[in-house]
């Protein structure tokens, strides 16, 4: 694992429509069962528009604000504009380590990050893993011939149970 962060930090990968968002949604909570808490960086190849029209945030983007940092009770959220697609390291740097204790990187495929790889054949997409040495396991629902973990994808607390082993992040729930 990457010691460069002072928490685990592990990816979901795989081709879009494989099913990254619905084993995510479903590990968050199973984690937070086990005490910990997760952080969440999720990158997307689409334009993302979390601000309406009308509201305040919207209007100083399109007055031309490069970045609009938006503060309310328990929630931070960071509108910028930039050129190119941040690598996973800069989104790193956002990360508020004191209160987290795992960080779940959902997409940036390509990252430098151990990485489960979410695999449907029903894609007609290769492995990711042929050509990733960061993938660390497979979460699938098909028969796949790896020499990596095969982890059921319809099983999340398995994933759970991998993630927790593989990271060192049990945690003693009382």
């Amino acid at each position: 694992m990457d010691k460069k962060w002072p928490k685990p930090v592990l990816g979901l990968a795989g081709y879009s429509g494989s099913g990254k968002t619905t084993l995510l949604s479903a590990l968050i909570p199973l984690l937070k069962q086990r005490g910990l808490e997760v952080s969440v960086i999720k990158h997307s190849h689409h334009q993302l528009e979390l601000d309406k029209p009308g509201k305040d945030s919207h209007q100083f983007v399109t007055a031309g604000a490069n970045e609009v940092i938006l503060a309310c009770p328990h929630k931070r959220y960071h509108f910028s504009k930039q050129q190119q697609h941040d690598e996973i390291q800069e989104q790193l740097h956002w990360v508020n380590w004191q209160a987290c204790d795992l960080v779940l990187v959902e997409g940036y495929r390509h990252s430098q990050i151990p990485k489960i790889e979410v695999h449907r054949s029903a894609l007609n997409k290769p492995l990711l893993s042929l050509n990733d040495a960061q993938i660390i396991a497979i979460a699938s629902t098909d028969e796949l011939s790896s020499h990596l973990p095969k982890l059921d994808l319809n099983d999340p607390k398995a994933v759970c149970d991998f993630i927790v082993t593989y990271t060192n992040s049990e945690k003693i729930v009382k």
